[in-house]
């Protein structure tokens, strides 16, 4: 199998330190030819200006890059500016999300739901950007029911929306099936499967505690029985991961995003194995 179409999220750094070593992984990275590299946006806007230069520079250095925007705790006019700063840089493709409120915070600004925001994208800046938006197939932890989840996709879609990408997950059927719901629903925008390489279980069991993502018994029965062999749990989840993209790909999933956590030795190892198959 050659290498899969792929897409890598970035989050901004803080320091110079961590800005070199983002470089360092996305130079890695850009050998498997990807879409665009995406960089995520702190809640309530946190890392605004961080999130553009992190953007600018992958654009700078010949790669698509596709900006967060989260409209959470955001005006009208403060997302206008943004926009309008995007298309001034020739920015083409957008991460549109609702985003959770800053800790604190009671305002969630003029915006409610990712729905809206991608409505007023569309009306202020027409079809200049291609608009990702997120799916959950494991369905959004604020979900009223599974179904109100679909139907919330599904206006996003109907606003405006070009493609989804989803929360991770380590169950292909979970996705597949999420696929063959939204097809019933006239949900045709392609959703790609969202890919989290395993680091270690302290930190994967607290991502999925607030996305709602579901470790199979299993796989957490299995890395914890590494304990603190981190060498073995990480080359067992290298092979998890490589195991659930081959199948992805194999079934139907058009492209692969991976959430890099700014690394790149582990994700390149899972998209060298899938394009040995």
């Amino acid at each position: 199998m050659k290498n899969p179409p792929v897409s890598f999220e970035f989050f901004p750094p803080k320091t110079a330190d961590g800005m070199s070593k983002l470089h360092d992984a996305r130079t890695q990275l850009a050998q498997f030819s990807p879409e665009f590299f995406s960089v995520t946006f702190g809640a309530g806007g946190s890392t605004r200006d961080r999130t553009m230069d992190t953007v600018l520079e992958i654009q700078n250095e010949g790669h698509q890059a596709a900006p967060h925007i989260s409209c959470i705790s955001s005006s009208k006019e403060e997302i206008l500016e943004l926009l309008y700063a995007y298309k001034a840089q020739g920015i083409k493709r957008l991460v549109t999300l609702r985003g959770d409120i800053p800790s604190g915070e009671v305002s969630a600004g003029d915006f409610r739901y990712a729905s809206e925001l991608v409505e007023f994208i569309r009306a202020n800046t027409g079809d200049h950007f291609h608009i990702e938006v997120a799916a959950y197939p494991e369905f959004h932890p604020e979900a009223r029911t599974p179904s109100a989840d679909l139907q919330n996709l599904k206006r996003k879609m109907d606003a405006g929306a070009n493609s989804a990408i989803t929360q991770y997950f380590y169950n292909a059927d979970a996705y597949f099936q999420f696929v063959m719901q939204c097809e019933y629903l006239g949900i045709t925008m392609p959703i790609v499967p969202g890919i989290m390489p395993i680091y270690n279980i302290t930190q994967l069991a607290r991502f999925s505690s607030v996305c709602g993502a579901e470790i199979p018994r299993w796989l957490k029965l299995r890395l914890e029985e590494y304990g603190d062999d981190m060498v073995s749990l990480r080359a067992f989840g290298i092979d998890v991961v490589s195991e659930l993209c081959e199948t992805l790909i194999a079934w139907g999933a058009p492209s692969l995003h991976f959430y890099t956590l700014n690394q790149a030795g582990t994700i390149s190892q899972i998209i060298q194995n899938i394009s040995q198959e």
